[in-house]
């Protein structure tokens, strides 16, 4: 593959036939695969070097991988223990029926920050916001938003596959990334806040039949003590690096240990702490399971990733945005939005930005962390279209109609738009 440069045109071809095969439900790693196979061989490449493009590209996100994989201990434990949804219904509980819609966006954001993925966040949070709904008069359109919007914010502070896939196409360390997107994320839950009670008297409201589905056996749940290990131990390993090279302490900012290893340690620890030690094939097992999709995308956007890699596509789009006079800053909340709105994923979108204009963004002057912040809160802005699980998986949970989950899409925009525009200003312009 040495000195092979394929054409723009065949890059740009390649990702539009991969969007169009995805819009078409064929299944997205043979989309990826098929769309980068073809764009390389539009762009110019023989058989033999589109094989090394792939590889290539592949190669690049096996690091993000294996992080992924090893997430998934932690993720399987909070999921399969009940830990995530006694965390939930403690703080529901705690914020009272006042403070309702503020609560399900909390509890939703809190347990897609302790690694628990964001549709399945959505899951455990949906039966307790629809009890919650009929009781309080609030519509599904506002517990929705509500969800959603917190699990965004929740999303870019977790040790999750896109930040994990943030981290590593600019080469950070995981906790630096969490830690960069907190106060995007709080701006994003405040907003989500707000317009869910701007909007809680209209659209459906939930109907007793759908109050009562949400009626779930709690007993064999472990009590919140036990049930917040897991993630304290993760948050607490996962800071002290960040924390020593802020405060300067020498011993702390040395600490460098890999989420690779952190994450699948503190499900372990939250495993014996919950006494579930004789489960741990169970919750493991579960974990890897509820990964392998995601692991799979991931490869093939890796596919995709390394067919733009090796076109000239960067240059041009660089070019481009000189020629315009825009600042190259916005290069990478605009990558995130463009790739994550072409996949409908947000971990998706992310590798796919960071593998293709990822040098692009760096050669216009901006900083590894800042693009790795733009980028992913870019990446949230419209990740919740229909091509996507999420969006399917939100609709059923909340038993709504497909017209009725379109009606949320603009409001989830305006939370991702809000990191977006508070992660741009402050790391792009500011810091």
């Amino acid at each position: 593959m040495d000195g092979l440069v394929i054409s723009w045109i065949g890059a740009l071809a390649g990702l539009a036939l991969a969007i169009i095969l995805i819009l078409r439900k064929l299944n997205p790693v043979y989309a990826l695969f098929l769309g980068a196979i073809v764009g390389a061989l539009l762009g110019g490449a023989n058989l033999v070097q589109t094989v090394d493009v792939l590889v290539s590209g592949t190669q690049s996100v096996m690091g993000t991988v294996l992080r992924v994989l090893a997430a998934g201990v932690l993720a399987g434990v909070m999921m399969e223990s009940g830990a995530a949804e006694t965390i939930a219904q403690s703080i529901v509980r705690k914020f009272g029926g006042s403070k309702a819609i503020l609560a399900l966006a909390l509890a939703t954001m809190i347990i897609t920050a302790v690694g628990v993925f964001i549709p399945v966040a959505v899951l455990i949070v949906a039966p307790i916001a629809l009890s919650v709904g009929n009781k309080m008069g609030v519509s599904k359109l506002a517990l929705l938003v509500a969800l959603s919007g917190g699990g965004k914010a929740g999303n870019i502070i977790s040790p999750n596959p896109n930040t994990i896939a943030a981290a590593r196409g600019f080469n950070l360390e995981l906790s630096h990334v969490m830690l960069a997107g907190f106060v995007p994320a709080v701006c994003g839950l405040i907003v989500a806040v707000l317009l869910a009670s701007m909007l809680k008297n209209k659209g459906v409201m939930v109907t007793d039949q759908e109050a009562d589905n949400g009626d779930t056996d709690t007993s064999h749940y472990p009590p919140l003590g036990k049930a917040i290990v897991a993630p304290l131990v993760a948050v607490i390993l996962l800071m002290i690096n960040p924390i020593g090279s802020i405060t300067g302490i020498g011993f702390l900012s040395t600490f460098k240990v890999d989420a690779m290893y952190i994450l699948p340690i503190a499900g372990i620890i939250g495993m014996l702490a919950m006494g579930q030690a004789r489960n741990i094939v169970k919750y493991t097992t579960a974990g890897l399971n509820k990964m392998t999709a995601t692991v799979l995308i991931l490869i093939g956007a890796g596919g995709i990733a390394g067919l733009i890699s090796a076109s000239d596509l960067s240059v041009q789009v660089v070019a481009l945005i000189e020629a315009s006079g825009i600042s190259g800053t916005f290069l990478a909340p605009i990558s995130g939005i463009l790739m994550a709105a072409a996949t409908a994923s947000t971990s998706t979108g992310v590798i796919l930005a960071t593998g293709s204009f990822g040098e692009a963004i760096l050669n216009m002057g901006t900083a590894p962390l800042a693009a790795a912040v733009m980028v992913h809160t870019g990446a949230t802005v419209i990740d919740s279209l229909p091509q996507g699980n999420y969006f399917h998986v939100t609709a059923d949970s909340m038993k709504m109609s497909i017209k009725q989950r379109m009606g949320v899409v603009p409001y989830e925009v305006m939370v991702g738009g809000t990191m977006t525009i508070v992660a741009t200003i402050m790391y792009g312009f500011l810091l």
